[in-house]
């Protein structure tokens, strides 16, 4: 016991979250896995790679969590670098998965690029706003700072991966309004927003096709594609509702305690039962509990880290934490949102839960995060907080400070 509280250490309830949700992906994928198991010809194939990639990222979430959250300003650096390389790079010589070109191959790897970016908007801004809280002005500067980097990072996001594009731009937003932006420049940002959306829609809803814009005909499929329920006598499962369709037999399936782990019928029909679809599967085979468990372990996620922003006294861990957990449960939501048919079919997979390499690993690097900034960013707690390095702090503000007034 003693051992277990030396290496994990922290925000227990966050610990146990990410435990949960770890045992459930390795039950739920091994199980949704049954197409990769058949075609490979090796039954603990997928589950062996899956298992593989949570064990790595369990190492990264007690590394990352043994460290001070300050030095997350160094890996926001790398990795703002990295993305935004990668991204240009991925239009180029991506991998195309999905009628889509969000991934890159390296050394037989494949990954996405979105992922990365998304990790380093959120600590880019953190950052940022961090050291814009003296006055408004240099608030309102640090807003156009940031306005411009996420906008490009959409923007390179965008055109293959629109629901990444939309759910970084959320997030960011959310992250400004913690970060004490303007209310005036928050209304007139959503404002321009919406209006630009509203005229995107219209392009979606009566242009049939746009020039240079691959994706157009999958957008509009799946915002305006018009789908027969299930019950109606015309209904007919094709390949535009296919992966909806048996996600809602897979739901219709689930009863109360479900088919129970291993016996989904869906399974071998869902293109992703273990990525984009893996909520349909648990409700088919942990029926009612399934579906209310995995939501609810999302919210205690966003409550713990609501709960470790209040009690920062620093403004970058408490944005850092926030963003950390926003991205997470945003995503989260999205996926689930999809398996239900409550939103359009966005390939968003289900943080720590769905088979993934990349996504596995960003979303272990955000509760490593999340589990540092309880450790060192509450003050008098059993976060074992350094302070020298408070004390190093301190001293840096005070030289700012004198230099700001010219002291």
């Amino acid at each position: 016991m003693d051992l277990l509280q030396k290496i994990f250490k922290g925000d227990r309830v966050v610990w146990i979250v990410y435990a949960i949700l770890c045992f459930i992906s390795l039950i739920e994928v091994f199980s949704a896995s049954s197409t990769l198991a058949y075609s490979t010809q090796n039954p603990f194939g997928p589950i062996a790679r899956h298992a593989s990639f949570l064990i790595l990222g369990t190492v990264c979430v007690i590394f990352l969590h043994n460290f001070h959250y300050k030095y997350t300003k160094v890996l926001g650096v790398i990795v703002l670098f990295l993305a935004v390389t990668l991204l240009i790079l991925t239009p180029l010589i991506g991998v195309r998965v999905n009628n889509a070109s969000r991934w890159i191959e390296l050394f037989g790897i494949q990954f996405q690029p979105s992922e990365f970016a998304k990790l380093a908007m959120v600590i880019f801004t953190a950052f940022i706003l961090s050291k814009s809280q003296r006055t408004q002005e240099s608030r309102d500067k640090a807003f156009w700072i940031i306005l411009i980097f996420t906008a490009a990072f959409a923007a390179l996001i965008l055109a293959e991966n629109l629901s990444t594009a939309i759910m970084l731009c959320v997030v960011i937003y959310i992250m400004l309004f913690f970060g004490r932006v303007s209310w005036k420049k928050l209304l007139s940002l959503a404002g321009i927003v919406i209006f630009f959306a509203a005229i995107f829609i219209l392009l979606l809803k009566f242009v049939d096709d746009m020039p240079g814009m691959k994706r157009w005909d999958t957008w509009q499929n799946r915002i305006f594609g018009k789908e027969l329920s299930v019950m109606d006598p015309g209904f007919k499962i094709t390949d535009n509702n296919y992966q909806s369709s048996h996600a809602n037999i897979a739901i219709a399936n689930g009863t109360f305690i479900g088919s129970l782990p291993g016996n989904s019928t869906q399974r071998d029909f869902l293109p992703q039962a273990y990525s984009d679809f893996i909520y349909a599967i648990i409700i088919e085979e942990m029926g009612w509990i399934g579906a209310i468990a995995v939501p609810f372990l999302y919210m205690i996620l966003l409550y713990r880290a609501l709960k470790i922003a209040r009690k920062c006294t620093k403004v970058f861990p408490m944005l850092l934490v926030m963003g950390s957990a926003l991205i997470v449960s945003f995503q989260a939501i999205v996926n689930m949102m999809v398996a239900v048919g409550a939103g359009p079919v966005t390939g968003q997979p289900m943080p720590l839960v769905s088979r993934g390499g990349t996504s596995t690993l960003i979303t272990c690097i955000y509760f490593g995060i999340i589990l540092s900034v309880s450790r060192y960013g509450i003050p008098n707690t059993e976060s074992e907080a350094d302070s020298g390095d408070e004390i190093d702090e301190i001293k840096e503000q005070a030289i700012e400070t004198s230099q700001e007034y010219g002291v």
